[in-house]
């Protein structure tokens, strides 16, 4: 009973200030992801409030709230956009490889820590962070952009990526080579590919199947049908979030649209404890000895995300203005990267806190590069051209440039 009334105490305390955080992250115009992190810091081991009786609780939580929210992505698109967006931007996710592993595997050279310590890194500093994407581009409301689409196909290369280097880093880090993770990767692979082909060659009779009139019947079987097969996915080596995400694909229609807004809340809640847990997760004492390197390494694949974001969406013909915020929204690094470091920490412990440090920089600076990454190049330029702008006439009113939007949700 004692520990049940510590569990509710410490829940309650959590969401009421995530509650007060978003309030105030509203009312000042920014994204909460960043305030729910530096609150889960607060809240964990080696802060203020360190928290015991709902550690496990809140990780599973936060499990959730990565599903969920690969899970509403994906109910924004249908599989035929995936698959043309697969075949549009595979160029683009070679580009993101090489200008996002590259930066990570040299640091790791120069720090002495070998080829397995390099391809671990590559890996942290590459793979964007899909679930706090997801809830930026929620919370600015740019889901219905011209440039999301392309985003999107650059995360689901990156996910679907994770299918084969995942199994590839552990056959490495067990000294297994590369033909002792073969079986593993096939595996992997042909999850995703019998994913793929279910989700788009039968998503109507999957929708058919789980439609229901009643929302609670609904609720219970399109989140029921999500967990197992993020489960599933999880079992085969394939990221559960690539299998919520598959699942978001392969549902269409009414469907898709009443499950959107039945787990629009859900996925706000939990959602919030994944961005606090991963604050629980970091001790504060381990991040000053190795914050110099991490943020220099933060800033340089700050600069080749955005760099990866324009070049994406310069080849889907988006203007300026959308390339930019395309560049700002890719930064964040998150659920992967950690992923990835507490693999290789076994084989390389200083990965550990270095990660760390770069992931919590970068998810805090995502949301604001995601928002002010585009305004920010349109003034420089703006200054460059004319030198700083005079303020306008009193009670005069300045014009606003149109916002590049175009539709491109889903029409059933």
């Amino acid at each position: 009973m004692h520990n049940t009334t510590s569990l509710l105490i410490e829940l309650g305390a959590i969401i009421l200030t995530l509650g007060l955080i978003g309030r105030f992250a509203g009312r000042i115009g920014l994204s909460p992801v960043p305030l729910y992190l530096l609150s889960g810091l607060a809240f964990g081991t080696g802060g203020l409030l360190p928290l015991s009786a709902s550690e496990d609780f809140i990780a599973a939580g936060a499990e959730i709230g990565v599903i969920l929210l690969l899970l509403l992505l994906g109910l924004e698109y249908s599989a035929s956009e995936l698959v043309t967006s697969l075949r549009t931007q595979y160029p683009s996710g070679l580009v993101d490889f090489v200008l996002n592993a590259l930066p990570g595997a040299g640091a790791a050279l120069l720090l002495g820590w070998g080829p397995v310590g390099a391809v671990a890194l590559a890996g942290v500093t590459w793979i964007s962070s899909s679930g706090v994407i997801a809830k930026v581009l929620t919370d600015l409301g740019r889901l219905g952009n011209r440039e999301t689409p392309v985003i999107l196909g650059v995360l689901v290369i990156e996910d679907l990526s994770m299918a084969v280097y995942l199994p590839l880093l552990t056959a490495l880090l067990a000294g297994l080579g590369l033909a002792g993770g073969s079986i593993t990767l096939l595996i992997a692979v042909g999850t995703v590919s019998v994913v793929l082909y279910l989700a788009i060659r039968h998503g109507r009779m999957i929708s058919r199947a789980v439609s229901s009139d009643n929302p609670e019947l609904l609720l219970l079987v399109v989140l029921g049908l999500t967990l197992l097969v993020a489960g599933l996915a999880q079992e085969l080596q394939v990221s559960a979030a690539v299998g919520a995400f598959l699942v978001g694909i392969a549902l269409s229609g009414e469907v898709a649209e009443g499950a959107r807004r039945l787990l629009s809340p859900l996925r706000d809640l939990f959602a919030a404890v994944f961005f606090v847990f991963f604050g629980l997760s970091t001790d504060p004492t381990a991040i000053p000895p190795v914050l110099l390197p991490a943020l220099l390494l933060a800033l340089a694949t700050t600069v080749t995300k955005i760099a990866t974001g324009w070049y994406a969406a310069r080849r889907a013909g988006i203007g300026s203005r959308g390339r930019l915020r395309a560049g700002g929204a890719l930064v964040a690094r998150g659920e992967f990267s950690i992923v990835i470091a507490g693999l290789a920490v076994a084989v390389e412990p200083r990965i550990g806190p270095l990660a760390t440090a770069y992931v919590l920089i970068l998810v805090i600076l995502g949301p604001l590069t995601a928002r002010w990454t585009e305004p920010t190049v349109r003034r420089v330029q703006s200054w460059l051209r004319h030198g700083p702008s005079p303020l306008p006439p009193h009670g005069t009113a300045c014009e606003a440039a149109p916002d590049e939007v175009a539709s491109s949700r889903r029409s059933g």
